[in-house]
């Protein structure tokens, strides 16, 4: 049960260890893009291409929906980023129940965006765990965890590492519980924090927060959906931001500080030098390249 990209490395191992995949249930295909196409997710893509039973309800509340999966008469149900909640007759409905891969240490981030939080708030380390799924949001108990050094990686690049990683974990998780030796414990009482979804308004930049409350803002929204900040020189022109770093400089918050080779822009607190960069419309660019295309000179004022 799964959506994202986030959730294919686990379908994918779940195979190639030789699980017997009953059904694939993901979020239903939606319109994307310019022209609204209506394109499957990933995991359904790829769950067609191994030529898998993939079901997409709308909601899982109803009786039909429930004794559907129920008919399944499934030894467990491992859950991925699928995006739906599970009521209890789904919760109760396999063998051994139904088990979730989070891209947190739990109790920390529980939710829908754990690894962007983590990065955004400057968290040294996050990691994978496969919980046992109760009611609550994230509070079951756990079977097995790993963990993983931020340093100075974005979110999209921290998704890819605990993807692989969980996919693993995961398998071994389902092994251990075949062989009846899976132990699990409850999650601290202490330290709890929710992953809330990623809104609009956390999205733009403002320049007079301190270069590193920034810089971990640019990681965590990167490439999805991307931290931004705004130009007046041909009209009010909303530009993202994609890589940055602290730089050793200061000034007026927003104001370029250096142009050229390194591109510096002012914060509250110290200053960011920036390595990528995109215009609407317009492909990723290396600050150099951007420059090309659009000139700024010392002084220069992002909004």
């Amino acid at each position: 049960m799964g959506t994202p990209d986030f959730a294919v490395p686990a379908l994918a191992e779940l195979i190639a260890q030789g699980h017997d995949i009953a059904a694939v249930y993901s979020q239903p295909p939606r319109p994307k893009g310019r022209g609204m196409e209506t394109i499957p997710g990933p995991v359904h893509q790829f769950a067609n291409t191994a030529k898998l039973d993939v079901r997409t309800p709308l909601s899982l509340k109803s009786t039909e929906e429930q004794a559907a999966f129920a008919a399944l008469d499934l030894d467990a149900a491992v859950v991925v980023a699928y995006g739906l909640l599970l009521p209890k007759a789904i919760l109760d409905a396999p063998r051994l129940g139904c088990f979730n891969l989070h891209g947190s240490l739990l109790p920390r981030w529980r939710g829908a965006a754990p690894i962007q939080r983590a990065v955004m708030a400057g968290d040294t380390e996050t990691g994978v765990m496969v919980m046992h799924m109760d009611e609550g949001l994230d509070t079951g108990p756990v079977l097995m965890a790993e963990r993983v050094t931020i340093g100075r990686q974005t979110s999209g690049e921290l998704a890819d590492i605990l993807s692989r990683l969980g996919a693993d974990l995961m398998v071994r998780a389902l092994g251990a519980l075949e062989r009846g030796q899976a132990s699990e414990r409850a999650q601290a009482e202490v330290g709890v924090t929710y992953a809330k979804k990623i809104e609009k308004s956390e999205t733009r930049i403002w320049w007079s927060n301190s270069a590193e409350e920034i810089d971990q803002q640019i990681r965590g929204l990167a490439p999805a959906p991307g931290a931004w900040t705004e130009s007046s020189k041909n009209g009010v022109e909303r530009i993202k931001i994609l890589m940055a770093e602290p730089f050793p400089d200061s000034g007026q918050p927003g104001n370029v500080l250096q142009a050229g080779e390194n591109l510096v822009i002012g914060c509250g607190t110290g200053a960011l030098r920036i390595i990528k960069l995109q215009r609407a419309g317009s492909t990723v660019q290396d600050a150099i390249t951007f420059q090309r295309g659009f000139p700024m000179q010392r002084g220069f004022s992002f909004l």
